[in-house]
């Protein structure tokens, strides 16, 4: 009884195995049925699972990812430009893996792209850590080229609004020339609000 049994499981376990080399055989180099046999991960929203797949995908955006048009405004400066002055105007976008980039109001030729990291520091808040790179400075040169500027750091701290779509907060901003020395020290404000697909030109003037 017991080497019948046996017998049988050996039997069983060899027709198992020859009917799974001939699937296998069958679905190599053939795209179609290789499709049959595995299926296509579908997004169903974060933290969700779908029965026979193959990985589970889960997106976790925070909501200050997005395009932004932002304000910097001058606001106690001891020395340097007085309350209410423009510092830039800039369309900004805050990417998902903690990256920032910003395209400034300033010319071209002074380096108007400019990039920064950024944290979540708390509910609705972020630090940002942001640097224009080298540039020439116009203001010196009447046929527009003018001599090479040095790099500048902006570090802001923001709060955004329960909704969604706007953000306030404070910045300092620190200029050098190109040796890495600091020439200009700015604090201000920040005003910002989203861009969405119904903002116009004249959303953003």
């Amino acid at each position: 009884m017991y080497r019948s049994m046996k017998t049988k499981i050996m039997v069983l376990a060899f027709v198992s195995i020859c009917l799974l080399g001939t699937t296998a055989g069958a679905a190599c180099g053939d795209s179609n049925k290789l499709g049959a046999l595995f299926h296509r991960q579908s997004w169903q929203g974060a933290n969700s699972f779908q029965p026979g797949s193959l990985l589970t995908i889960a997106e976790d955006h925070d909501p200050i990812v997005g395009m932004w048009h932002v304000t910097f405004t001058a606001q106690g400066n001891e020395v340097g430009p007085p309350d209410g002055v423009p510092i830039d105007n800039a369309l900004v976008i805050w990417h998902s893996d903690g990256t920032e980039l910003m395209n400034s109001a300033r010319p071209p030729q002074d380096g108007n792209f400019c990039m920064g990291v950024w944290k979540k520091t708390g509910h609705n808040k972020y630090k940002l850590n942001h640097f224009a790179w080298l540039g020439n400075d116009t203001a010196n040169a009447p046929g527009g080229i003018g001599n090479p500027a040095g790099p500048a750091r902006i570090v802001a701290n923001i709060t955004l609004s329960p909704n969604g779509k706007h953000y306030t907060g404070t910045f300092s901003l620190d200029a050098y020339d190109t040796l890495g020395n600091p020439v200009v020290h700015i604090v201000g404000t920040i005003a910002a609000t989203r861009v969405t697909l119904d903002t116009t030109v004249p959303d953003l003037l």
